[in-house]
């Protein structure tokens, strides 16, 4: 499928700050994410730079970004096409992330500071705004904030160096889990067991919830990718 079709009937708001790399790479993201740019699809840069009103180079630039993240795959000579991952691939990496932030869990428990606990439950709370709203991809983006602030509440570059990398594989697969009412409901519970027991500082309660939840989003996203 060709980026030009996938984009057909889309009228995006065209960016305005054409040099900032951030804001092209942004837009570019989401798209993926969201669905407007399936996996499989080829960028069509003429297309697309239409769209957001930029030009060439700033795509190409985001686009080599998100290769590295796993989200594209450039192939020389062909261009870049929206990476597709194979169930076999969507779970393997669930399983390394489930561990991961399990261990992350009872670390952040135990050495976080107050002030980093705080920024956490602040970003649960956000979310549930966006949740009890229906806005699905501020929600998606508060959702992958927790992860990731719980994940630097363990002082463990290393460990996350290697979520970061993992994460930014799977989002859109992980935005695609919450695609109907149902799954996102029970998305969020698993979110308020987090919260409960990160306000308690219970490590073992925590890396129980973070088990629980990506135990179901496998269930949730099965079949998605």
């Amino acid at each position: 499928m060709d980026s030009e079709q996938a984009l057909d009937g889309i009228s995006p708001e065209p960016i305005t700050r054409r040099t900032l790399h951030s804001e092209v790479l942004e837009r570019l993201r989401d798209m993926i994410i969201d669905g407007r740019l399936p996996a499989g699809t080829r960028l069509n840069e003429g297309a697309i730079g239409k769209q957001l009103g930029v030009s060439r180079t700033p795509l190409r630039e985001a686009a080599k970004t998100l290769a590295s993240e796993g989200l594209l795959e450039i192939v020389p000579s062909k261009g870049a096409f929206v990476r597709r991952l194979s169930e076999e691939d969507v779970s393997a990496i669930l399983d390394i992330l489930k561990l991961l932030e399990q261990h992350a869990g009872r670390l952040t428990c135990a050495v976080a500071s107050e002030a980093e606990v705080r920024n956490i439950l602040a970003l649960h709370e956000e979310m549930r705004i966006h949740f009890e709203k229906r806005d699905r991809m501020p929600y998606f983006k508060c959702n992958q904030a927790i992860h990731s602030a719980i994940i630097q509440g363990a002082h463990n570059q290393v460990l996350a160096d290697m979520h970061g990398q993992l994460q930014a594989r799977i989002k859109r697969v992980r935005y695609v889990g919450n695609s109907d009412d149902e799954a996102w409901q029970g998305a969020f519970a698993e979110h308020e067991d987090m919260a409960r027991a990160l306000r308690l500082r219970n490590g073992e309660a925590l890396a129980d919830a973070l088990g629980r939840h990506f135990d179901a989003t496998w269930q949730r996203v099965r079949g998605q990718s």
